[in-house]
């Protein structure tokens, strides 16, 4: 009897095994992207090649009835979705969020800014109605759309918050005048993204503030193009650090190259 136990038992436990051989493996985790300002420059780029590793991409811009660009990427692709959103706007950054607040969002990249013209910030000719609409997109806008968005990041299994800074908001990194307001906006942009990320990481939100460097897009017009990189490839090193995200690197200030940046 005993012996007749043992060989049921060894039946199961090969039939267990022979069907743990032959399952269907785990489903691959496909991410939900949410990036702002992606009608040109680094959001167009970071659209196309997170939309190209088959992450589901929710691509935002103030006007995208003129979004060529952004549409063209959005009819050959299914897997990007176009939404209208001026980040200056708390009412319709409230209404975005509450049409997804069913949506798990992996990562929120906070990318849409504007630098307010370096004419408008020359010290004596200052024009600060420039000013309010340079903190209005460049540090009010990336903490209310965090705020508004946070039961879709919450839901979301990556958890990653993202915003788009610039060296130009480091302190210790000042060496002379110059855009006063683009300066200001950033630095307060990374102060606010480093509070958030001590608010945020009990509940497993990793937030990475990060620097594209010097890129070929209308932000920098006017510059010799020998000094600027290229937007594909800065787009490539802002996803390679987001993918090293972390819970114990949140709130990092990190160069397009990974090394890490003085406030």
């Amino acid at each position: 009897m005993f012996s007749r136990i043992l060989v049921v038992l060894a039946g199961a436990m090969f039939t267990a095994a022979a069907f743990a051989d032959h399952a269907e493996p785990a489903a691959a985790h496909v991410p939900t992207v949410l990036v702002t300002g992606a009608n040109r420059g680094i959001g167009l780029e970071l659209t196309r090649q997170y939309a190209a590793r088959g992450a589901q991409v929710i691509a935002t811009a103030r006007d995208p009835a003129h979004a060529d660009a952004l549409k063209a990427l959005a009819a050959d692709n299914p897997r990007v979705s176009i939404e209208q959103l001026d980040v200056g706007d708390l009412a319709q950054i409230r209404a975005l969020a509450a049409k997804y607040a069913k949506t798990p969002i992996d990562i929120l990249i906070n990318n849409a800014g504007v630098s307010g013209g370096m004419q408008n910030q020359m010290f004596g000719k200052m024009d600060y109605a420039v000013f309010e609409d340079v903190l209005r997109v460049n540090t009010i806008a990336p903490l209310a759309i965090s705020e508004a968005f946070m039961p879709s990041i919450l839901a979301g299994q990556d958890k990653r918050i993202v915003a788009i800074s610039s060296s130009e908001g480091s302190v210790g990194l000042v060496s002379g005048p110059r855009l006063y307001f683009m300066r200001a906006s950033k630095a307060a942009l990374n102060m606010e993204m480093r509070t958030l990320a001590f608010q945020l990481k009990p509940k497993g939100v990793s937030i990475a503030i990060l620097n594209p460097g010097m890129v070929d897009t209308d932000f920098m017009k006017g510059l010799p193009k020998n000094m600027l990189r290229p937007v594909a490839d800065a787009a490539r090193d802002l996803i390679r650090n987001i993918d090293g995200m972390t819970i114990e690197n949140t709130g990092s200030f990190i160069n397009y190259d990974g090394a890490v940046l003085p406030w």
